[in-house]
């Protein structure tokens, strides 16, 4: 009965947002099921009809509480610029808790049975809580049925390491989102609120934050998924691997959002034909997977922009390939690997955080003003700093700590450093498992830390960012 207790706390856990959006859910989850079960049963012709019909009726839902206002909206205002009548208003529909992560892990199971690599799932019970498996309903990783199904028939034993690691896990991520996230979220408002009463330094410490902000907030939730699932005995999959770590875009979304990343290439970016096709038809196929990957993030043009910004990042990095290698050899900076490591790296973050100024800003209008006055007054800054002090006077930090207080801005920095070694220290292996090769007295010093650091810097204000997704 494992199943059966799992499934109604996951119903308890989902209806705390708003309750009769479970039904819904049901609705959508009774469709998929008989559809996988149809599809596994039927020949060629009967088999794509069940998915058509299945994936219209997962998106149908999506779209009517994500994007029907979106695109509303727009046909609304080219019908006012040409003058038009238009007499459809706005749905006032509030976006069930983790709609687009929950409508993916089922189309992700009904495609998987109509290409013959999955079974179709005969107990409806199973099913369900494959959908609605609480660790990871609302904010991911998304799951493949291949990997979490077959866990709800198998027999899950108490074993006291791996209830541990799991607890650590969740610890590290609850670090992440209420110390650091929470913490950088204060900076990042007051700027991306108001960007008109700041200028370029403002816009330049408020984004970098932002950065860590949003990896921290989104890696942090996963890292509690992952954890409570595991002290439980179920298995998820990783959904960061160090991303700010990357030496190139490619490599930043094999590292990001691991779980919608490889969701996208599978389902949307293969099929179009992927790299097996003409160069032009290969740039088209990655533009409208990472256009797609924008839209999937939420109804708004700022999103659109941030994911056509990674596309065409993507495309000029294979388009100038070959210079850039030419250029490189002939300046002899590869010589030098680790120089010309972490100059790969940075330059990768500084295109990360110029694309995440449109996912963060409120809207385009805002995202273009930051752009565009990211350098603004920047170099005075620099030369009053260095000549003149000014900046320094009587204590006073100018535009870098936002009006947040020096010494939250130095705690800030500091928390980002912490995250930056923890990271350094992945690259040789799991940090749990280096913890457990430590003394006693080492490793619990590092618990504690994390736990007085909870208590006492944690702000716990803000619900995590891809709740809204």
């Amino acid at each position: 009965m494992r199943w059966f207790l799992l499934l109604i706390a996951s119903c308890v856990f989902y209806m705390f947002f708003i309750p009769a959006y479970i039904l819904i859910l049901f609705a959508l989850i009774l469709i998929d099921y008989y559809a996988a079960i149809l599809i596994e049963k039927s020949r060629d012709k009967n088999r794509k009809a069940y998915l058509i019909i299945s994936i219209l009726s997962t998106c149908s839902a999506l779209f009517i509480f994500k994007y029907f206002n979106f695109f509303n909206n727009n046909v609304s205002e080219i019908a006012k610029f040409l003058h038009l009548d238009y007499p459809i208003g706005a749905l006032q529909l509030i976006l069930p808790l983790g709609l687009s992560f929950h409508t993916f892990q089922s189309l992700s199971y009904v495609i998987e049975v109509y290409k013959k690599k999955q079974k179709s799932e005969h107990h409806l019970g199973v099913y369900t809580l494959y959908v609605m498996f609480y660790p990871q309903l609302v904010a991911g990783p998304i799951e493949r049925p291949q990997n979490l199904l077959h866990q709800f028939y198998e027999e899950h034993f108490f074993e006291c390491q791996r209830v541990a690691d799991g607890l650590k896990l969740m610890a590290w991520g609850m670090f992440k989102k209420a110390v650091i996230a929470d913490r950088l979220a204060s900076f990042v408002k007051v700027v991306y609120d108001k960007p008109q009463d700041y200028q370029g330094v403002s816009f330049l410490v408020a984004t970098v934050f932002f950065a860590f902000q949003i990896y921290c907030d989104f890696s942090g939730y996963s890292d509690i998924a992952i954890g409570s699932a595991q002290v439980m005995g179920f298995r998820l999959m990783d959904n960061f691997n160090r991303p700010y770590s990357s030496r190139s875009i490619a490599e930043f979304w094999k590292r990001w959002h691991i779980s919608l990343s490889t969701w996208f290439r599978d389902y949307l970016y293969i099929p179009l034909g992927g790299n097996r096709v003409s160069k032009p038809r290969w740039f088209y196929n990655l533009f409208i997977t990472f256009f797609v990957s924008g839209l999937w993030h939420g109804a708004n043009w700022t999103y659109v922009v941030w994911g056509t910004l990674h596309g065409s990042y993507m495309i000029f990095g294979i388009i100038t390939r070959d210079w850039r290698d030419k250029i490189i050899t002939f300046v002899g900076i590869n010589k030098f690997e680790k120089v010309f490591r972490y100059c790969q790296v940075f330059t990768t973050f500084i295109l990360v955080c110029f694309a995440w100024i449109f996912f963060r800003a409120k809207d385009i209008q805002d995202a273009f003003y930051i752009a565009g006055h990211l350098f603004s007054g920047t170099f005075n800054y620099c030369i009053n700093i260095i000549v003149n002090h000014r900046q320094f006077e009587n204590g006073h930090m100018g535009s870098i700590n936002l009006g947040q207080g020096t010494m939250n801005f130095v705690i800030a920095v500091f928390l980002i450093l912490v995250l930056i070694i923890g990271h350094s220290i992945q690259k040789h292996g799991s940090v749990r498992h280096m913890l457990a090769s430590k003394p006693v007295w080492f490793r619990w010093v590092a618990y504690n830390g994390i736990i007085i650091s909870l208590l006492y810097l944690g702000l716990y204000k803000k619900q995590f960012i891809y709740f809204q997704f």
